[in-house]
């Protein structure tokens, strides 16, 4: 293995082609060897920070909460709003991503058909980004995402994403969001609660979970809604098998 991370360098007198494509083979091979390394890891660990928390300008406040310790209300919430498919996908959802691309293309309101296995790889392994990074950033996004859909289980998926996932101002997790909002603990939030915490969750910096108006008190409502309807056809079982 050692011995195929680090094969033999090319001599000075060959091609300038065919060095630069060897030192991109390395570095290709490293980077799947570290990537999927650390989705191993996290397999089992709790990430304990992400680049997008490093970044915020605002710090951060995280509070890393096992899945048994976060009420059942949140986990249909964040699928009622986010995913609805995402006990029977497999990290991609075809349709919603050709209905964001007609919708956006047609100057409705902006949305994304990422679901939130890539919303979780994005989140533990890349960056946010705007512009061409953002662009940059969709290709190694659907690498990342067949790792945690491969190696991790959907239950996983759904911890690691309700741990990292920014809920507010310089707060990730639905655990220290539920502190902040609700004064509480995660493992209390009802279902209300749970809807207006997934409402928010697309543009936590602008959308207000306490004291919404407008779209965000409208899309909270229907999420609590929905939720009902996860909970019933049991669009959550993979998270409880």
């Amino acid at each position: 293995m050692l011995r195929f991370l680090r094969p033999s360098r090319p001599s000075a007198n060959q091609g300038f082609a065919y060095r630069l494509g060897w030192w991109i083979g390395r570095a290709i091979v490293w980077f799947v060897a570290i990537s999927v390394g650390m989705t191993v890891v996290y397999r089992f660990v709790p990430v304990p920070v992400t680049l997008t928390m490093i970044a915020d300008p605002n710090g951060f406040e995280k509070d890393w909460t096992p899945l048994s310790r976060i009420d059942r209300n949140m986990v249909a919430a964040v699928i009622a709003g986010e995913d609805a498919k995402f006990c029977s996908h497999n990290g991609f959802d075809q349709e919603a991503i050709e209905q964001a691309i007609e919708k956006n293309a047609a100057g409705k309101r902006l949305r994304g058909g990422s679901t939130i296995s890539q919303q979780t790889a994005k989140n533990v392994f890349l960056w946010q980004g705007t512009g061409w990074t953002r662009y940059a950033r969709k290709g190694l996004e659907v690498w990342f995402t067949f790792l945690i859909e491969t190696i991790w289980d959907k239950r996983r998926i759904m911890e690691v994403y309700l741990n990292v996932a920014e809920t507010g101002i310089g707060t990730y997790g639905v655990e220290a969001g539920a502190q902040r909002y609700y004064k509480h603990s995660a493992a209390r939030l009802t279902r209300v609660e749970a809807a207006r915490i997934a409402a928010a969750l697309p543009n936590p910096k602008k959308r207000a979970v306490t004291g919404a108006k407008g779209f965000t008190r409208r899309h909270g409502n229907a999420i609590a809604a929905r939720s009902g309807v996860v909970r019933n056809e049991a669009l959550d079982a993979c998270v409880y098998q």
